[in-house]
């Protein structure tokens, strides 16, 4: 299992509105796509995954029509 810094970014879907939520945390993770997988379990949800050029692993979320972004930096 690895350590990461996890997070979760809410994008605002009011108009002019540039805020979003923000949440982080630490936790052991073996697999971040059954971490995401399970976080939204039960809803419509889709999402695509990235690996940036550091390692830091990517979902760009849609679900019930707000944009979510979880990323991973292993610690």
């Amino acid at each position: 299992m690895k350590e990461y810094e996890v997070v979760w970014e809410i994008f605002n879907l009011c108009s002019n509105n540039q805020m979003r939520d923000v949440f982080i945390e630490e936790a052991e993770i073996a697999d971040t796509q059954a971490y995401v997988e399970q976080k939204f379990a039960g809803k419509d949800v889709t999402y695509e995954k990235s690996v940036l050029e550091n390692g830091t692993i990517v979902y760009d979320i849609m679900t019930s029509g707000i944009r979510q972004r979880m990323s991973f930096t292993e610690i």
